[in-house]
Parts: C-alpha cells; structure tokens; sequence
C-alpha cells in the first residue's frame, strides 16, 4: 500500500463522521462501477442503433478505468477496496432489464429507453462523484479529489452523448414507429 503524508488537519479528519461518510459513498461507487462493467455489454447488445452501441462499448472501457481509479483512490487514504451494494444503480439496472424485456427488439423505442436507464444511471454518477470530489477536498485528500475529478467529467461527457445521440436521431425514429397493438 502507498503511503501519503497527511496534514494535521487531514490526519484528525481521518477519524470523523464526515471520513466514515465519504468512505461509505467509495464503497457504494465502487460496487455501482463494477456493477455497469457487467451492465453496459448487456446494453450495448440490446441496442440498436450503431451510434448507440459504440457510446456503450466506449463508456464500458471508461468504466472500467473508473473501477481502477476508485482502488487507486482507496490506497491514497489507506482503506481496503470493498463495495458496499448501491440499491440505486442496482434499481436502475434492473429498470433497464425491464425496459429490455418490455420493448420489442430493434426498434428506436428500446433505444431511447435504454438511453433513460444509461441517463439514470450517468446522473447517479455524476452527483456521487460531484460529491466525493468536495469531501475529498474538505478532508484534505487533493489527489484523490483530482483523480474523482477525472471520473466526474468522463460522466459529464457520457451523459452528454447519450443526450446527443437521442437528439440527433432516435427520439425522432422511437416517434413515427406505429404501436401494433
């Protein structure tokens, strides 16, 4: 295990309830990220559209480089690696199993639900890792804060992309399909 050199400051942090917090946020991150690198190819798979597929074959790359990061920053304050099960991400995961099993293949309409469980979950993200790069700060952790800074904007950039994609095409096919019913 590295070891840093903490501040005064930074060493009293290390035993308060804001410390017991942010640790407890890393481990409900963390299990939420290695859950999306057994998610997204499921995603990826169900997806129709091209440009679809690609942004979650990317985004599962990127997440698992999230997974990495978050070990990274577990050893920078000298805490064990452990997930902690996240009932959001797992609720979200499971709504988009729906959404799978709801909609019919190949269609745009299974397309923009997917987006909604991609968005969901990238919205998820991006308020956790918002929030864990100001307690790294506020406890004195600046390189942790850096590196959850890195992972807070590729969450940015990936919602942003789903946005693009579901402007750029797929509302508009998922609104001239004709429901069969």
């Amino acid at each position: 295990m590295t070891t840093f050199e903490l501040s005064p400051v930074t060493a009293a942090a290390n035993n308060s309830k804001l410390q017991e917090f942010f640790v407890d946020q890393l481990k409900d991150i963390y299990w939420a990220e290695q859950k999306l690198v057994k998610t997204l190819p499921k995603l990826e798979d169900a997806a129709h559209s091209a440009e679809l597929k690609q942004a979650f074959n990317s985004h599962k790359f990127e997440t698992r480089n999230h997974v990495s990061r978050l070990e990274k920053v577990f050893d920078m304050i000298g805490v064990p690696a452990e997930a902690k099960k996240c009932h959001a991400i797992a609720g979200i995961v499971d709504e988009g199993e729906e959404i799978i099993d709801e909609t019919e293949d190949n269609t745009a309409q299974r397309d923009v639900g997917l987006i909604f469980a991609g968005q969901k979950a990238e919205h998820y993200e991006i308020a956790t890792y918002g929030g864990l790069v100001q307690l790294a700060r506020t406890l004195g952790y600046n390189d942790a804060a850096e590196i959850l800074g890195v992972t807070l904007a590729e969450e940015k950039r990936a919602d942003s992309l789903l946005t693009r994609i579901a402007e750029n095409g797929i509302n508009v096919q998922a609104k001239e399909e004709v429901n069969e019913d």
